[in-house]
């Protein structure tokens, strides 16, 4: 069954998510970290709100849920892991749990590395994956280390190529000059980045991305071993 998606900008630089169920008009929001937002969105969609969403705890993914919830008693999805540090919970989700929506049933993935409770919420064709993997980059490590976010990388990499990635910022054009550093001739990346600058110029979104353009462009996505990992992750936390 066909999931519909559209992105919602909020506070400066975050995204949520709106999907809807299109074979029962479920409907759910990812990461509503502005609720002004998502109401504007819904109130011209003409629709409610079933389901919050939410992969970790930090107040730019979560601030706009006690809001949504007592406007439209929507029911709010999150880690068990983090059930102590989110808006209270309907449903506690573990790593391998499915969570439905209508008719459109997502794998929850455990992804720590930014948050120690980070998870991403993986249906056919989309993967909401928050702060830990952006277009050309990755989630700074607040909590997790390296080798969290690694392992964290290695289960996004084992979606389909053809997996939208919906993340939670609009980080593209900072995090391509820091590529460069990386893979200066990687032509992958160059093209990314031009496709990115387009999008801007045009007032679009540069996410979705596909897990197939974040394989051939993304360095944190490419890095080969933990450690080339945390050496990139450093030099980005340094990169201005």
């Amino acid at each position: 069954m066909s999931l519909s998606v559209r992105p919602i900008p909020i506070l400066a630089d975050n995204y949520a998510w709106w999907l809807r169920d299109e074979a029962t008009g479920q409907v759910a929001v990812v990461d509503p970290g502005d609720a002004a937002a998502v109401t504007a969105l819904l109130d011209a969609e003409g629709c409610g709100l079933d389901w919050i969403l939410l992969t970790h705890h930090h107040a730019d993914h979560i601030a706009g849920t006690a809001e949504l919830v007592a406007r439209y008693g929507a029911r709010v999805a999150g880690a068990a892991a983090d059930a102590h540090r989110l808006p209270p919970l309907d449903a506690a989700l573990h790593g391998g749990d499915s969570f439905v929506l209508g008719a459109s049933a997502a794998e929850i993935l455990e992804t720590p590395g930014h948050t120690l409770g980070h998870i991403a919420f993986s249906f056919p064709g989309w993967l909401f994956c928050g702060d830990t993997l952006f277009s050309l980059g990755c989630g700074r490590l607040i909590e997790g280390t390296a080798e969290d976010l690694f392992r964290s990388l290695r289960r996004i990499d084992a979606l389909p190529g053809e997996t939208l990635i919906a993340c939670g910022h609009e980080y593209t054009l900072a995090n391509g000059r820091f590529a460069l550093t990386v893979e200066p001739d990687n032509e992958a990346l160059r093209a990314r980045i031009a496709e990115a600058e387009a999008q801007r110029a045009a007032g679009r979104p540069t996410v979705p991305s596909t897990l197939a353009s974040e394989r051939a462009a993304n360095p944190f996505l490419r890095a080969a071993t933990v450690a080339t990992l945390a050496e990139r992750r450093a030099a980005k936390d340094k990169f201005r």
